[in-house]
């Protein structure tokens, strides 16, 4: 491989080959893998981008791209000498359409930064999840991320205007030219969202924006069994747009409580608890609100509950179910983010827990999930008496098991981090070997040489 080439266009900053470096931009989140990439270049253009990609077909060197780093699926992994792409770089936010409504990014712009960018032009950027600070716009796309406000704002698919990406071939496509109507064939935006980065490499968007909700109400609730979950659901789904629903077990809020960082503000201890935000948009919605609470209380579905009464304690609860992954991160979870339609949200949690139970009694499990959308994530934590690799082992067993249920269910083995390396194995528990071959046929087309994110998704 021979860099000098781009030493010739590149600043010095722009390119790094030193160990720490290697191994810091090598992975992402997931952990059980080890990185092994031979330099990282950092892009500061769509142009530059495509420099590196038309190099890399010339150097016949395969190219792996990097943003936050915060997926779980081993998406971001190099593993066999690739070189990283970062868009670390190309961070800025290049304009705003006050028409519109809308923002275009460079693919590096980091989503916290996006969201305070919308409120300070009066608006809204609605795609969250605990990782904000530190994920990419561009690796949001590449998976089409989720998190917790789905149920009412959808994912980022539904946010993108227009993408520009640098395809394998190293050809610019400019997709959509931010059209809200545009009926002339086929729509290639879409198939470049969630395609992980095997398609082409996403280098610029434009981001609509919405505006800002009114007041947001937060509940937290004690739950006494799951069907209850799902009642509560309904319950306030049916009056309400809901904001989000999210829940998590009595387990997890265990390992919240010994990090010592916020505590639970109920008084009762309930199997599952139930986070719940909805707009204050007119005057009678928080008086519906306590009647359907007081309705639940009534049939028991609801043990104990609270309304947060400011900013700070609406954050404080949102800590219990954010903190999560923070709080359990030392333990070497096995992660898991599946999906099955909202009705099959009890069966399969009952089912998948009773397997758990009877057949890894060693494992401490933690659930929680985006109950709104039908996502749930489940994290087997490392017994301190099982060594990684038998840890490992055991956890591929649990998927077996898991991935055959989900498939009876006609779920998703992702729901919201993608394929990568973690879940390709498992495929065509959700698609089908006709579904499949078509993938792999529209992968050929756009990157005929293998040289983009490769072995990750096939």
């Amino acid at each position: 491989m021979n860099l000098d080439q781009l030493k010739d266009q590149f600043n010095e900053d722009q390119i790094l080959t030193d160990s720490k470096s290697l191994e810091t931009y090598g992975k992402d989140w997931t952990k059980h893998f080890t990185p092994n990439p031979s330099a990282i270049l950092f892009p500061k253009s769509t142009q530059q981008v495509q420099q590196i990609v038309k190099w890399a077909l010339n150097e016949k060197v395969a190219l792996v791209p990097s943003g936050g780093r915060t997926g779980l699926s081993a998406g971001a992994y190099a593993l066999n000498k690739e070189v990283i792409v970062s868009f670390e770089k190309m961070n800025k936010i290049v304009s705003f359409d006050d028409i519109e409504k809308s923002v275009h990014c460079e693919a590096g712009v980091i989503t916290e930064t996006l969201q305070n960018f919308a409120l300070e032009k009066n608006l809204y950027y609605p795609v969250d999840f605990a990782a904000r600070g530190s994920s990419q716009i561009g690796g949001n796309i590449a998976t089409n991320a989720g998190g917790i406000k789905v149920i009412r704002y959808g994912l980022t698919r539904n946010w993108v205007k227009a993408i520009t990406v640098v395809t394998g071939t190293g050809e610019i496509l400019n997709l959509n030219n931010s059209l809200v109507k545009n009926a002339s064939g086929y729509d290639l935006r879409h198939l470049f969202i969630g395609s992980e980065g095997t398609l082409g490499f996403i280098t610029e968007c434009e981001i609509q924006l919405t505006r800002k909700p009114k007041n947001l109400n937060v509940f937290l609730f004690a739950v006494p069994k799951l069907e209850s979950v799902m009642e509560i659901y309904k319950s306030f789904s049916t009056e309400f747009n809901l904001v989000a629903f999210e829940m998590f077990t009595d387990v997890a809020l265990k390992y919240i409580r010994k990090q010592g960082h916020v505590d639970s503000p109920l008084e009762m201890e309930a199997p599952y608890y139930v986070l719940l935000e909805i707009e204050d948009d007119n005057e009678n919605t928080l008086e519906l609100a306590m009647e359907i609470f007081e309705s639940n209380v009534n049939k028991e579905h609801i043990l104990d509950g609270t309304l947060a009464q400011n900013s700070q304690q609406a954050t404080n609860i949102w800590r219990l179910r954010e903190d999560i992954t923070e709080s359990t991160a030392d333990f070497s979870p096995y992660k898991n983010d599946v999906s099955v339609r909202i009705s099959k949200v009890p069966e399969f949690m009952h089912q998948m827990d009773e397997i758990l139970k009877t057949d890894y009694p060693e494992f401490d499990v933690v659930w929680f999930g985006h109950i709104g959308d039908g996502n749930l994530h489940i994290n087997i934590l490392k017994p301190k008496n099982l060594s990684s690799e038998e840890f490992i082992k055991k956890c591929h067993e649990v998927d077996h098991k898991l991935f055959s249920m989900i498939e009876k269910l006609g779920g998703s083995v992702s729901a919201e981090h993608g394929v990568g390396l973690v879940k390709k194995p498992y495929l065509h528990h959700t698609r089908s070997q006709s579904e499949i071959a078509y993938m792999k046929a529209i992968k050929q087309i756009f990157d005929p040489h293998g040289i983009l994110n490769p072995g990750k998704m096939f």
